[in-house]
């Protein structure tokens, strides 16, 4: 499984650091399962693969540069730009963050992103060609303004919810949204939830259970999937 996760200036650091540790350590966990090997830990190299055909997960940007500053001061290394949506090296899931809208910051945010369209674009650009996209917290924002969440089951953050009801999508109240290609996730640590489900549904319970339990994180997560069911209600 190839997971890029897209950032700019202002998103928020947990939405894609997150995620990006659980994908990280499951992509090494499962290469493990596959060869019959065992580590202390099972994180990736610094190239973002694995080493195998197991996958990766790196951080892109839709324009070449180095890095990214995230919302709270962290600079980000930037792993390469969004391959095109038919490209050879498109990613499987394309990992969505938020940061600032809200705030509506005009410099460095999500709802920067939103207003100079680049993003939207590239993401309805990728949801016409049938990439799986996941966003978390008000990355969902983003992908509203891509016109990708219209008629479609999802969750933001809770300070966006009425506005990404009045975008057109169905809002539903739950940790994390599978609505089949469009996954969403609400406030922050919620990417971590998402990372998780993706990752159990991909590789099995026990490889979830080992990047949860490296990272000293207790799943208390609560899926809606797509039929209406909800899973890992506690």
């Amino acid at each position: 499984m190839n997971v890029d996760i897209l950032v700019y200036d202002g998103f928020d650091e947990l939405d894609g650091i997150g995620p990006y540790e659980v994908f990280d350590y499951a992509l090494g966990y499962a290469a493990e399962e596959d060869d019959g090997t065992t580590g202390d830990d099972g994180a990736i190299g610094d190239d973002g693969t694995t080493g195998d055909d197991g996958g990766r997960v790196r951080y892109v940007s839709l324009d070449e540069r180095e890095t990214v500053t995230a919302s709270h001061g962290t600079r980000v290394g930037v792993d390469g730009t969004l391959p095109g949506p038919r490209g050879e090296d498109a990613p499987d899931l394309l990992v969505v963050p938020g940061g600032g809208w809200s705030a509506r910051n005009q410099e460095a945010s999500a709802w920067a992103e939103a207003q100079k369209g680049d993003v939207p674009r590239a993401l309805a650009a990728h949801h016409a060609a049938d990439t799986r996209i996941a966003s978390v917290c008000t990355g969902s924002m983003l992908l509203a303004e891509a016109g990708v969440t219209d008629g479609r089951r999802a969750v933001t953050h809770a300070s966006a919810v009425e506005e990404l009801r009045e975008s057109g999508a169905e809002v539903v109240d739950a940790r994390v949204v599978d609505d089949g290609d469009v996954l969403s996730a609400g406030g922050v640590t919620s990417g971590i939830d998402l990372a998780l489900y993706v990752v159990e549904r991909e590789f099995g319970e026990s490889v979830a259970d080992r990047a949860a339990t490296v990272i000293e994180y207790e799943r208390r997560y609560e899926v809606a999937t797509r039929d209406g069911s909800r899973r890992g209600e506690n």
